[in-house]
């Protein structure tokens, strides 16, 4: 395994510890990753171990009342922009921030300091090796609206907070308040 994924182990247990979970449900998660994180030490590594972390970021603009999502290539579905850790990533909010400015196009991302969100999930086989994400999620405002669809997504747009796509997961609308709650807090 990379020496990266070990700091960023390091950096995810940080994150957290720190972090105040708004919910019992977001507690049980937290919980459960500080679990993982003690008892695998491959698990930043997406070769390392089937059920690995992730790092996510929920992107809106300046006003707070659209949220920038993709249409996921593989899973058809709408999701926040997100991936795999990789070993240069200097830490975990900035593998989500890499992962922001790849899937969106958008380079001027004012990313929050802290995690918005946990999320652990279940992927289907299309996912092949991958069979569990646990997810970091982390909140930006982005200071230009110009979106760049990335070859890992069938589309990416703006969407109104209070008019998300049909289907879209409750974990991720979660996210969205979340993220809103957390950006308004630093503006």
């Amino acid at each position: 395994m990379p020496e990266g994924f070990v700091l960023l182990r390091d950096d995810a247990r940080a994150a957290l510890t720190a972090w105040q979970a708004p919910t019992d449900a977001l507690e049980a998660t937290r919980a459960r990753m500080l679990d993982v994180l003690e008892a695998e030490p491959q698990c930043m590594w997406r070769h390392g171990v089937r059920t690995h972390f992730t790092a996510s970021l929920v992107v809106l603009d300046e006003s707070l009342e659209h949220v920038a999502l993709t249409l996921h290539g593989k899973a058809k579905r709408w999701f926040q922009f997100g991936g795999h850790l990789e070993a240069g990533d200097a830490s975990v909010r900035d593998a989500a921030a890499r992962e922001g400015r790849e899937e969106s196009g958008l380079g001027d991302l004012l990313v929050s300091t802290d995690l918005v969100q946990v999320d652990a999930h279940a992927l289907p086989p299309v996912f092949d090796w991958c069979r569990e994400h646990l997810d970091l999620r982390y909140a930006a405002i982005a200071r230009s609206g110009d979106l760049v669809m990335s070859d890992e997504s069938d589309d990416v747009r703006w969407w109104p907070v209070d008019a998300l796509p049909a289907g879209t997961e409750d974990s991720l609308v979660e996210a969205i308040h979340l993220a809103r709650e957390n950006l308004s807090a630093r503006t």
